[in-house]
């Protein structure tokens, strides 16, 4: 029998290539997505449309309201950064950044790994192409895995959850050139943080120059739609 993971699949880029390396590592793969009351919300519509693809019988999506909350440009009326460089990026943590999001998340996915009987979560977190957000970071992932053999009946019953960050120390390049290699369709994601009504991913926001310059790196050709004049 196939050990069960939870992949946290957000519809982006990342979560779709962790999907795919999850199951050709063998894991029996459960998705997770959510709707937090994002600006993005496409991503859900990609996420979806990742599972399919990927025949996940299992993808749920939970609602959680983080604009009670605010605090980001990604779930308030804050204006999301355009144009900016990657020293500008790496300068300081960004309005973009949603407050103990991943912790959150993380959370969620425990309790349902612990539901079904999962041992594994797979989360596509970088600390090499990324704005620069502290849950990211690879002591954060070692130390949520901690807390969590700590805190559910199945760690303390001996049932240890490791929590998986495959991409890590890849940049989007390196990310970009494996999910190829293993089938994945970019061309079903989205990684904006300020698309259009129609979907379309605006091209400038720290995500967007991110992700174009992944492809760029890697010498495959851009498949996303973005708004047009970019």
């Amino acid at each position: 029998m196939k050990p069960k993971a939870v992949i946290l699949l957000s519809g982006g880029l990342d979560s779709a290539t962790i999907l795919a390396m999850a199951q050709e590592q063998g894991y029996d793969c459960a998705a997770l997505s959510f709707r937090y009351g994002q600006r993005h919300h496409v991503e859900l519509e990609c996420a979806a449309q990742v599972a399919r693809a990927a025949g996940v019988a299992d993808h749920r999506i939970v609602d959680i309201d983080l604009r009670g909350f605010g605090g980001s440009a990604l779930t308030s009326d804050i204006a999301v950064p355009k144009d900016r460089d990657e020293a500008q990026m790496e300068a300081e943590i960004p309005v973009t950044y949603v407050p103990a999001r991943n912790t959150i998340m993380l959370s969620f996915a425990l309790a349902f790994a612990e539901v079904i009987g999962a041992d594994h979560i797979f989360v596509g977190v970088n600390a090499v192409d990324y704005s620069g957000y502290p849950d990211c970071r690879p002591e954060y992932v070692k130390a949520f895995e901690a807390m969590a053999n700590l805190a559910t009946k199945a760690g303390v019953e001996g049932h240890k959850l490791t929590i998986h960050a495959p991409l890590m120390s890849l940049g989007k390049g390196q990310i970009i050139a494996e999910g190829m290699r293993l089938g994945v369709d970019y061309a079903l994601t989205s990684s904006c943080y300020d698309p259009d009504d129609q979907g379309r991913a605006c091209g400038r926001c720290d995500s967007c120059r991110l992700r174009r310059k992944g492809f760029a790196d890697s010498g495959v050709a851009d498949p996303t739609r973005y708004s047009p004049g970019v």
